[in-house]
């Protein structure tokens, strides 16, 4: 079983940081696939950034770009997204999540959309208001 357990969220006001975290294991941050999403009440869950598991090829969504950067802690076995110039629209329920590697035709495909996300943490919710 594969633990991701989010922290750090909170409110926040526009322009302001948070850096939230995800204890997992080792392994998990080794061997996995691993990436944030968040969902905003009434959206879709999106991708805000993933790694792949096998040269650490990272993705970020154009509303993170520039803005988010994310860092793996093997000491502290943890995932965490650092996020600066806060929006309102960045007000979402920002969730950790895991997937077994992927093949297709042979080849890993890390990074794909968010069904192929294996395991999932509960989430931190992360408020950015005025």
């Amino acid at each position: 079983q594969v633990q991701l357990v989010e922290s750090g969220g909170g409110l926040v006001q526009p322009g302001g940081s948070l850096r939230l975290s995800c204890a997992t294991s080792r392994r998990s941050l080794n061997y996995y696939d691993i990436a944030w999403f968040r969902q905003a009440p009434g959206k879709e869950r999106e991708a805000v950034v993933c790694i792949s598991s096998s040269d650490g090829y990272t993705v970020y969504a154009d509303t993170a770009q520039g803005r988010f950067t994310v860092s793996k802690d093997y000491a502290q076995s943890r995932l965490y997204l650092q996020m600066n110039n806060l929006k309102a629209d960045d007000t979402a329920v920002y969730y950790c999540a895991a997937a077994d590697p992927k093949y297709y035709n042979g080849q890993h495909r890390p990074c794909g959309p968010k069904y192929e996300y294996d395991y999932w943490g509960y989430g931190t919710q992360v408020t950015v208001s005025s």
